[in-house]
């Protein structure tokens, strides 16, 4: 080869060099400036809410645990719990903003302000074949796991319990065994009868911690004829209930949504419980987040949120010469804003000042791609 020949085949080497490294760049840039969506989808998403759970009651667990779970969720926001035309929210219209990311009148179950129903984060998993779950210590008809896949314009339990009978929920924890029982038509079957046919049933503790999640296809378990009680007494706990979940669960390959809620919290704020009841029970829901999290560390594609549904009591954490105290200005709701925890793919789209009806339509995009 001459010279001449030489170099045009040199410079031809280095001009596909230079195309090569250009394109390479061009790829490696456009996936920076994907949205953190596009490159990270998560396929399994948890939902943790302690109920009634403002600022003060997080501060309660934080001044109780050595190494709390929830500050290991490292972006956080603030929420904004209003209704669409109320200031101070109820449990159905949160937990509604939370499961359709839509804003609605009180005592709303999944129906818009126009009283249509909308598609709920669970429902939507369910749409793409995924497992879903509702674990709870109240009665699983309660407003907020019955939010998100049943749709009437009250809480009405008899109503929730016939609807969640036939949501095809994968795992179903928690209490009001009552309504559940029921014959709602005559002399028809009951609920429960039906459910039994569908599901492993459960009615107490010993019989759940028999149980071998890996040989489960779907599960009932139905704790109490009403709540599940406070924590020293609810058997099984918050942690066994979210343990076995997550197994049964994580064998959908498709992923998982599953709720997991502390109702006690509102309850006992209500009741302008101590500081040391109230402590109590956001421990109970911190030691349920470290099970999430230790499963997230296995399976990094996890989404985990932890948060409230609105603020119960106006608590306020203050002290005295026995330490610390919890100071009440309602038996009610308020209007305060709620710390949100999230950590896993799409994250840090819960950070900054969020609608209640905002941190609805992340958790629909998250189960939706």
């Amino acid at each position: 080869m001459d010279r001449r020949g030489y170099l045009n085949n040199r410079a031809a080497r280095v001009e596909a060099t230079v195309q090569r490294t250009v394109l390479a760049y061009v790829f490696f840039t456009a996936a920076l400036f994907l949205p953190a969506a596009a490159q990270e989808v998560p396929t399994r998403v948890i939902v943790f809410v302690a109920d009634g759970a403002g600022t003060a009651h997080w501060t309660a667990a934080r001044l109780t645990i050595e190494d709390p779970a929830f500050v290991r969720l490292p972006s956080v926001g603030l929420v904004d719990t209003r209704g669409w035309e109320h200031t101070v929210t109820a449990s159905a219209a949160a937990a509604t903003a939370l499961a359709t990311g839509v804003r609605t009148f009180k005592g709303s179950l999944a129906l818009g302000p126009d009283s249509a129903a909308r598609r709920t984060v669970l429902e939507t998993a369910r749409g793409r074949g995924m497992a879903t779950g509702l674990v709870t210590t109240t009665r699983l008809t309660d407003a907020t796991p019955a939010a998100f896949c049943v749709h009437h314009g009250s809480r009405d339990h008899a109503e929730a319990a016939r609807q969640m009978a036939q949501a095809g929920v994968t795992v179903l924890l928690g209490g009001g065994r009552t309504w559940f029982e029921r014959y709602p038509d005559g002399d028809a079957p009951s609920l429960l009868d039906g459910l039994r046919q569908r599901y492993t049933y459960v009615a107490d503790a010993a019989a759940f911690r028999a149980l071998d999640p890996d040989t489960v296809e779907s599960l009932l378990g139905l704790f109490a004829p009403g709540d599940m009680g406070m924590a020293p007494q609810r058997a099984p706990s918050l942690v066994e209930m979210t343990s076995t979940a997550l197994a049964i669960l994580h064998r959908n390959p498709q992923g998982f949504f599953l709720l997991v809620e502390n109702e006690e919290p509102d309850t006992q704020a209500h009741r302008n419980a101590s500081f040391e009841i109230i402590a109590r029970e956001m421990r109970a829901l911190d030691d349920a987040i470290r099970v999430g999290l230790a499963y997230q560390e296995r399976h990094p594609e996890t989404l985990i949120v932890a948060l409230g549904d609105h603020e119960t009591g106006g608590l306020a954490i203050v002290a005295d010469s026995t330490g610390p105290v919890a100071r009440y200005i309602t038996t009610g709701h308020t209007a305060a804003l709620l710390p949100v925890f999230a950590r896993g793919p799409g994250a840090e789209q819960f950070t900054g000042v969020l609608t209640n009806a905002r941190v609805g339509e992340l958790l629909l995009e998250a189960v939706g791609r």
